[in-house]
């Protein structure tokens, strides 16, 4: 009997912890809707193709806490096109990371970023092409 309820404890205790966890992976702040101000100024260049699909793509799903043209959303989420985010410092493949798994909050102080969920590969892959051409243009690199 005391195995049972012992047994019974620890899976409750591990239950929990999983929904902790779950929580902090989360980020509950509402989706920005509205542009507030943003923390770059971003001169977009003439756009490959892959880029202007990319641009949409980033729009309908990045934009409102990355802000239009990667140029950040005070209070939501910070410029992509930054420094910080360098092919040399952030290469391509940790967007689709970023995408699938979300991020834990490492050089700004907006908190994590979860995962954007109906993204395909591709769909990540114009974008990259998108934030790419946009930091070059901006002499990010």
């Amino acid at each position: 009997m005391k195995k049972t309820v012992g047994a019974v404890v620890a899976v409750l205790l591990l239950v929990a912890a999983a929904g902790w966890w779950q929580g902090r992976q989360e980020d509950n702040r509402p989706r920005q809707t509205t542009q507030a101000a943003p923390m770059v100024a971003v001169a977009v260049p003439e756009l490959t193709g892959l880029a202007r699909q990319g641009a949409d793509v980033f729009e309908g799903n990045c934009a409102g806490c990355h802000g239009a043209n990667g140029a950040g959303n005070e209070g939501y989420g910070p410029p992509l096109v930054h420094p910080i985010y360098r092919p040399n410092h952030h290469a391509d493949g940790s967007f689709f990371v970023a995408v699938q798994n979300g991020v834990r909050a490492h050089h700004w102080t907006f908190g994590d970023m979860p995962p954007v969920a109906g993204l395909s590969q591709s769909d990540v892959s114009k974008i990259v092409t998108y934030i790419r051409e946009l930091q070059r243009r901006n002499g990010v690199f």
